[in-house]
């Protein structure tokens, strides 16, 4: 089922490791694989989170493209008319196939300007970025590195499945993102994802709370994570 608004501007109010937490309480067991497994950086680490459903593409760019430079245009174009195609919230997912991962950035002042007037969210990617002091403040973008050039980066595949740094995306999977990383939604659990996001809360506030109270100790904190134990719905 689709996340209606409610609940995307509730997954925007919290961070990732919030929405991996939400994801093993409705599994009923911790989950080893949805989610980034490297470091991200981000071109903001102060913007909210990132969230919107994946637009796939890849990408290269060590070696210029051994295709026509018309056919380069024609994907490319094609690619933004994918992209600001509905529905939205729409997060760009994109993975650099090269075998040295990062060195053509795809990202930079430009692209970032196109995707946001083309009102996508947020980019991923585990190739790199650039043009951080000059892009758009309010676009979130997590990469695997910053670099300086976009060498020969060209588009190779779009609306594919794509896995960046260990997470796999496929087209219009709901995906959430931000300084820590990204994770997929899937898609049996987000009608779930609200109550669950809420018990995430309840369950850490006795320990949270009692570990800033004054005279906090050992005893302290077995009553309060006794008292934890105890929320389950």
């Amino acid at each position: 089922m689709p996340a209606d608004d409610m609940l995307l501007s509730l997954m925007r109010s919290v961070d990732t490791p919030t929405i991996c937490n939400a994801l093993e309480i409705i599994a009923g067991r911790r989950l080893g694989d949805g989610f980034t497994r490297k470091p991200l950086v981000a071109a903001d680490p102060n913007l909210p989170p990132v969230v919107g459903y994946a637009r796939t593409a890849t990408i290269a760019g060590v070696s210029a493209p051994r295709e026509s430079a018309e056919v380069i245009k024609t994907r490319r174009l094609a690619y933004y008319e994918y992209v600001a195609a509905k529905p939205h919230p729409a997060v760009v997912v994109i993975q650099d196939k090269d075998e040295e991962c990062g060195l053509a950035a795809f990202w930079g002042e430009v692209q970032v300007s196109i995707h946001r007037g083309l009102k996508v969210a947020g980019g991923i990617t585990n190739g790199s970025i650039r043009d951080l002091g000059t892009m758009d403040k309010d676009f979130q973008l997590l990469a695997g590195s910053v670099m300086p050039s976009h060498a020969h980066v060209h588009l190779t595949a779009i609306d594919v499945p794509v896995e960046v740094f260990g997470m796999r995306v496929k087209p219009g999977d709901l995906v959430h993102g931000d300084r820590h990383g990204a994770v997929v939604v899937p898609a049996d659990m987000i009608g779930r994802l609200a109550h669950a996001i809420d018990l995430v809360a309840r369950k850490e506030r006795p320990v949270i709370e009692a570990a800033h109270a004054e005279g906090f100790d050992v005893e302290a904190l077995k009553r309060a994570w006794s008292e934890m134990e105890k929320i389950v719905s």
